[in-house]
Order: structure tokens, then C-alpha cells, then sequence
């Protein structure tokens, strides 16, 4: 057999490989004193090891043809430890299935590279066809737990696209070695989103959660909420699910919301980094907001700047689910740094860079939205209004 193409072809791949993975990122022209954007996605399908894709042997693969196509990394949990940024990404294969992988770099904004092995997790439920967007906690109690969407068909309907979703939950010390616990329960019929507290609170693990009636529509679920249990190896929300940061009308959560990333301790209170959904004529539209909640009570509601946070963009706005950014992962570095990791368009990974202090004064200094536009407008007056005084005493 002549193995000239398949040698010529696996050398071309690993060359483009390889200069993807060493790429180095640098920040975009883009500007509004609360974070950097980057220039380049930090993870991407094609930055899925070519083994994972190619069947690497010329005598089965005499073409080196893609056998085990990936379709999309997206929806990335994120930690910071030992100096390493790791990224527990979701990678979609062509055949629609997701799982999970860990990726890893020295630097925060570029170098990710995948382990060998995606995630094994422990095969516990025979309903489960699908498993996705893993939030990561590393929780007092010294373990580090993953939350994620565990997936399933409705086999009470007839509608090939009717799905159970519920949230599955492992825990690891190594992000090697996973245990799977129990799936949480909750007078919820469906639950995505759910994101686990890093802290005990009133001697009970806490939940973010985000009840729904159905897979799709959110129906009288009111947003994210806040819930308490007791074991974590035996996982059922023992309180009322109480809405923490809700949904309204004309708003960029009208449709629902969700919890995003693990919320972010800092001196003035637990901040949030959300996810929102609105509808428009081109079909739904996600963007990420953020709030906080108070430091001695999570559940507690205390600052909420207006409107969104990060928006798709450009490129970002195009993808397998256009006009979408979504987040499940960031983290905070020894020098206060923060590195907030989103999806564009269920495509790609990006990474946006801000500081806790930075965070801080948009959390707790942006103005709320007074929900109307008489309102609205008043409140962008009032800025005006104090700005061309301060910029007349200035002699501007």
C-alpha cells in the first residue's frame, strides 16, 4: 500500500495542530472599562487532539479520513489551581452526543490542551442519552464537585424531541478519578443550570437551581433560585426553592435565566455571572448578566446592575445556535485576576479578563433597571445630566 497521502495528510494536520495550540491570543480593540475580550477562541473543535478524530493507522485509514468527527466545544466549568487553568469542557461529537474533557494551560487566555482521554464518567443511569455543561465547585468540605445537565428522552411523549433534564452531580479530587453521586431531586419536574455554593450554609450544601415545567419553556419556573440539602450523597432540595434573581417582562430575562459560573466571594458580597433569555423576531437571543447576593445569606438579593453583561459580537454571533453567549465557568487568580470563560453560538470558547475590583464597582455601582422606558430614559438623563455639569466645571 502507498502511504503517501496518508503520511502527506497526517503531516498537514499536525502542522495546523500544532500552530492552533501555541497560538498566542492577544486582547481585541474593544473598550468599556469592565473587561478584555480576546482575539481568538481559547478552545474550539479543532483544538480536540487529531487522535480523538482520525484513525491514526495507514493499513484502516489509508486517506487519513476524520472517522469520529467533533461538531463543537463549548459550555466550559473552569477552575484555578496550583498555578494551571483548567477548563472542563463540553465537546459535542458529529453524532449530537456530548461529554466532557479537560483541558489545560499554563496561561489563561491560550496553550489549552486536552488530556488524552475525554471524562469517564460512571455509567449509574440506563435512562441517560446525553450529558452537558458541567459547573465546577471546589466546596469547603474538600472536594470538587461537577453539576451538570443529565439528559433524557420523555418517554411519556411521542415527540422524538421531548426530553427529561435533570442534574447530575460527581465529585473528584484530581479531575482524573470521578464518583457519581445521586441526581438531585426537587419538586421540580426538570432542572438545568444548577450550580453548587462554594460554602456551607447553615450547615447544608446549597443550590442554585432553575425549576422548569418542561425541557424548553421555563413556565411558572421564576427564575434562578436558591435551595438547601442536607446530604450531598443523597442530594434532594429539603427547602422551598426561593427566587433569587427572577424573570420579568421587556427584560433580557423575560423568556428564563439561569445560574452561570460559581458565584464570586468577594468583600461586598457573593457575585453571580448569569445567563438570559429574551425573544426576538430572529429567535432567541442569550446574553450574560450578573447580580449579587449578601455574603451571611446567598439567598439574599442585593445588587443588580442593569441590563446585560456580554452580548455576542461580530463572529460570536454566528455558529450552531446563532446570536447565544453562555457561561459556566470562571475563575480568580492569586493576583485578584478574573478570567470569565463563555461559549459563542453553542460553537467555541472564549475568554473575557476583568479584575475583582473592576467587578465590584460594575456589580455594586451600575444602576438597576427601572423595567420602563419613561424610567429608563429619566435614569440616562440623570447621568447627563451630571456629566455636562462636572465636564462644565472642568472647562470641557
Amino acid at each position: 500500500m502507498n502511504n503517501n497521502e496518508f503520511m502527506k495528510n497526517l503531516s498537514d494536520a499536525e502542522q495546523k495542530y500544532e500552530a492552533l495550540i501555541t497560538r498566542k491570543n492577544k486582547p481585541v480593540d474593544f473598550y468599556n472599562g469592565i473587561y478584555t475580550k480576546y482575539e481568538n477562541p481559547v478552545l474550539t473543535a479543532e483544538h480536540t487532539p487529531l487522535f480523538w478524530r482520525y484513525d491514526m493507522d495507514p493499513e484502516t485509514n489509508p486517506f487519513f479520513m476524520e472517522r469520529l468527527g467533533i461538531n463543537a466545544v463549548l459550555n466550559s466549568g473552569a477552575l484555578y489551581m496550583n498555578g494551571k487553568y483548567y477548563l472542563v469542557a463540553r465537546v459535542e461529537g458529529n453524532d449530537r452526543k456530548s461529554f466532557f474533557a479537560v483541558a489545560e494551560s499554563d496561561s489563561p487566555i491560550d496553550g489549552f490542551r486536552f488530556r488524552d482521554y475525554p471524562v469517564r464518567l460512571p455509567d449509574t443511569c440506563p435512562e441517560e442519552t446525553n450529558v452537558y455543561d458541567m459547573r465546577l465547585t471546589r466546596h469547603e468540605d474538600g472536594w470538587i464537585y461537577g453539576v451538570f445537565c443529565s439528559e433524557s428522552k420523555d418517554t411519556e411523549s411521542s415527540d422524538l424531541s421531548a426530553a427529561n433534564a435533570q442534574a447530575g452531580i460527581v465529585r473528584t479530587k484530581d479531575l482524573e478519578n470521578w464518583e457519581r453521586l445521586p441526581n438531585l431531586k426537587s419538586r421540580s419536574p426538570q432542572q438545568r443550570n444548577v450550580v453548587l455554593h462554594p460554602e456551607f450554609f447553615d450547615g447544608k450544601y446549597a443550590f442554585y437551581t432553575r425549576p422548569q415545567d418542561d425541557f424548553i419553556s421555563t413556565g411558572s419556573g421564576g427564575g434562578v433560585c436558591f435551595g438547601l440539602c442536607e446530604d450531598i450523597t443523597d442530594p434532594v432540595i429539603c427547602t422551598e426553592e426561593k427566587v433569587i434573581s427572577p424573570r420579568r417582562y421587556h427584560t433580557i430575562t423575560e423568556v428564563k435565566n439561569g445560574a452561570g459560573a460559581v458565584p464570586i466571594k468577594t468583600e461586598k458580597g457573593w457575585i453571580h455571572i448569569a445567563h438570559g433569555v429574551r425573544n426576538t423576531a430572529a429567535g432567541l437571543r442569550y446574553v450574560i448578566y450578573v447580580f449579587a447576593t449578601a455574603l451571611d445569606d446567598p439567598s439574599k438579593l442585593i445588587a443588580e446592575p442593569s441590563g446585560l453583561f456580554i452580548a455576542p459580537h461580530g463572529a460570536e454571533r454566528v455558529g450552531d445556535v446563532s446570536n447565544v453567549v453562555f457561561t459556566n465557568g470562571a475563575v480568580v487568580n492569586e493576583r485578584n485576576e478574573v478570567y470569565i470563560y463563555y461559549a459563542s453560538s453553542d460553537t467555541r470558547v472564549h475568554v473575557a479578563s476583568t479584575t475583582v475590583e473592576k467587578l465590584m464597582d460594575y456589580t455594586f455601582s451600575t444602576p438597576s433597571d427601572p423595567l420602563r422606558s419613561a424610567d429608563c430614559v429619566k435614569q440616562r438623563c440623570d447621568l447627563i445630566a451630571k456629566n455636562l455639569a462636572y465636564m462644565a466645571v472642568q472647562g470641557k
